[in-house]
Formats: C-alpha cells, structure tokens, sequence
C-alpha cells in the first residue's frame, strides 16, 4: 500500500496529469496484490468505470451550459438580478449572487458560471467602482452555487457510483444553495457600508423589472424543465440533460439567432474536451478504487475514525475536515470518486441519510473549487481578468468563511437538507 502512496503523491508532485496519475498508481496497485495476472483486470475496470447510462448527462448539461454563455443568456440574467437587487448598496455585486442562482440551473458546473460571469460582470463592476480583486472574489463565491443548486454534475457522479437518487440529491442541494446565496449577501451588505461600495440611485421600475423578466423569462423556463422533469418522475436525469441541450439550442439559435454554425462546432469541441478530461479521471479512479476495495483501505479508514471517537458529532467534524483538506490539492472529480466509497459507508455508520450525506460531500468539495492552490475556479478566473490569484484569495477569504459555516450547517442540521427530498420525494 505504501507503494502506491508513494507513487499517487510523488507523481501529483511532478505535475502528471490527475487522469494519468490514477491510472498509473491503480496498475501498480494491481501488479503489488497479483503480479502481472491482475494486469489484465486493467482496461476491463478502465472501461467497466465509464459503464453507467447516467453518465452521460454529463457531457449534456455541459453544452446545455456552453450554449448558454454563448448566446448571451447570461447576460439576460444577469440584468433580470440587476433590476431586482441592483438598488442596494454593492448592489451589482449582489446581482452577481442573484445571477449565479438563476444561472445555476442549467449548467452544473462551477468552472462555467465562473468563465461566463468572470468576461461580464467582472468588467461591469469594476466600470462601476468595484475594486478588481472583490469583483473577482464575488464571482468565485458565487460560481460554486452552481453545482450545489441542480443540475450538478458532481451529484449526478456521486449518485451513479453510490446508487443514490440523483432526483433525491438535485432535490436536496436546493436550500443549500440558496443559503449559500443568503450568507454571501449578507457579506456584501457588511462590506457595502465599510467600503463604501457604488449602488444605484435609483429602485428599478416595475416596468424595467417586467422588461428584464420578460427578455429572460425563456431561460429561467430552463430549470422548470430540467428539475420538474425529473422530481416529477417524467424523465431520467440523463433525459433532462438532453432536453435541455435541445431547449438552449432551440432558443439560442431560432429565437435569440444568437448562434452560428462554427459556434456550434466550438461548443461541440469544447464540450469533449471538458468530457474527455472527466471521463478519463473516473475511468483511470475506477482501477484505483477497486485496488482500494481489494485491500479494505475504506473499512479500514472508517475503523479508524470510529477508533478516534463513538460521538457521531466529533465523526463528521473529521470528515468534513477531510474533504476540505484534500479538496485544497486534488481534483474534485478524482477526489469524489476516490473518496466516496470510503465515506459513504463511514456516514452510513453514523446514521446519515445517503442523499444528505451526499450533498454534505459535494458541497464541501465545491468550496475546495475556490481554495488555493488548485482551486480551479480562481485559476479560470485569473486567467480570464488577468488579476492575481493571491489578491483574489485575499478578497475572498469573508466568503470562504461563510461557505464553510454553510457548509457545517448542511453537515448538522439535517431537517434543512432534507426538507425538499422528503416534501417532492416523500424520502
């Protein structure tokens, strides 16, 4: 076991992709336990890994979300927020919340409300005053709400490798996501009168908010589509996603004629690549994870936390300091497939529902998104403004903290995550 520690972390070190990383450190494991017999057990769990229908919802809710940037739907919402919340003091750092909300579901992905926000609200804000660095820290705080509020790609993962409801689990990360939204808010409004932060003079009219409703009423009708579909029981998640490809091609191409044929092709390219990056890491974590069954590495880490405390409390402050810690150094695919066959079990020991348990997990892996030194959200976000990783950490740490006071809400008080699975669900 050793061994192949050794090898995971000193090939991370090097800089060796993720993907590659895990694949590598599988097959050692392999040859450690059966010699070259067990090699050829190999490519069977490489694609066996890959061998679940919901996963490709995956690569759809990605392009449903590229066509969204790039038809300007983003911008849609985002003034829809604006005429909403943009009279209060730091009102469009507010409307950058408010935006990642309604763009939250149709994209599952925090990387893309990061992108999408980081080339239009970012300048907007620091035209209007902001400071570069807190604009930049807004939109990182905002852009996990989106794979934290359904659809989610990290819970579509989570529930196909766990046998969890992914209906239960879109359900659940609701509220969440919405006193995500509720906390940042409230930061913004603290800071607003310390930092003396620009708003607008004057309450948008009801005409302005009806125009800004009715100019995005076709893109806030996604969600409806996506989340009713599946919480009614109509259609399966991997269904909705291509619903909504459909719906976000149909509206960005007949009725906005926003998109052109080469746009499409771009969106297609970039959508396999973003798949082919995902798909590679759980299909490579998938021979590195049956070598971690093999061993009863993840019964021996649940002993070993049961070991440390019987108080179900002191457990989940353990793991809820696991995954932030990880989450700061590994990718959160590879971080989820690796780690959730260890702390499903361990949750379930405790008493924690699945779906709870599951939504606690990818909450805390997506404030990892927002964490130096691999948080992929300000490396995007960096590279797309040009500011400083550093500066933004530092304008971001009111959020971070607020993030992770959400997160241990999530963790204790589980009535609050429940409450939509057990009201739509009957869970």
């Amino acid at each position: 076991m050793i061994i192949v520690l050794i090898a995971f972390f000193g090939l991370l070190i090097l800089g060796l992709p993720i993907g590659f990383t895990l694949g590598v450190a599988g097959v050692i494991g392999l040859l450690q336990i059966g010699g070259e017999n067990f090699l050829t057990m190999a490519p069977r769990r490489f694609f066996e890994g890959l061998d679940l229908f919901t996963f490709m919802a995956m690569p759809f809710f990605i392009l449903a979300g590229e066509i969204m940037n790039r038809s300007g739907i983003t911008e849609r919402l985002a003034g829809f927020a604006d005429a909403l919340v943009g009279y209060l003091r730091g009102g469009l750092a507010h409307s950058n919340m408010v935006a990642s909300v309604l763009f939250a579901g149709m994209t599952g992905a925090a990387v893309s409300d990061t992108a999408a926000f980081g080339n239009t609200l970012v300048p907007a804000m620091v035209k209007q005053g902001y400071t570069r660095p807190f604009a930049c820290a807004v939109t990182v705080a905002g852009s996990i709400i989106g794979p934290t509020i359904p659809p989610s790609n990290l819970m579509v993962i989570y529930g196909s490798l766990m046998g969890v409801s992914i209906a239960g689990l879109f359900a659940a990360g609701i509220l969440p996501g919405l006193l995500i939204c509720a906390l940042c808010m409230g930061v913004i409004a603290i800071l607003g009168r310390r930092l003396n932060l620009p708003r607008s003079p004057h309450r948008a009219s009801l005409r302005r908010i009806l125009a800004s409703f009715r100019s995005s009423f076709l893109a806030l009708l996604m969600p409806g589509i996506i989340l009713g579909g599946i919480l009614l029981g109509i259609v399966t998640p991997t269904e909705a996603a291509a619903i909504a490809v459909f719906y976000a091609l149909f509206v960005g191409t007949v009725v906005y004629r926003a998109l052109s044929v080469r746009d499409i092709y771009e969106m297609l390219i970039r959508t396999a690549r973003i798949t082919g990056v995902v798909f590679l890491i759980i299909a490579s974590a998938s021979i590195l994870s049956w070598w971690m069954t093999f061993m009863q590495i993840p019964q021996a880490i649940a002993a070993l936390f049961l070991s440390m405390s019987s108080n179900p409390n002191v457990i989940l402050a353990l793991v809820l300091g696991l995954l932030l810690g990880i989450g700061m150094f590994m990718d959160i695919n590879a971080a989820l497939i690796i780690l959730a066959p260890v702390l499903g079990p361990l949750t379930a020991a405790i008493g924690m529902d699945p779906v709870h348990a599951g939504v606690m997990i990818v909450l805390a892996l997506n404030i990892s998104l927002m964490t130096p030194p691999v948080g992929a959200c300000l490396f995007v976000l960096s590279s797309v403004t040009g500011e400083r990783i550093e500066r933004i950490s530092v304008a971001l740490i009111p959020f971070l903290i607020v993030e992770v006071v959400a997160l241990v809400v999530v963790a204790y008080w589980s009535d609050l995550t429940m409450f939509v699975p057990r009201l739509l669900l009957g869970r």
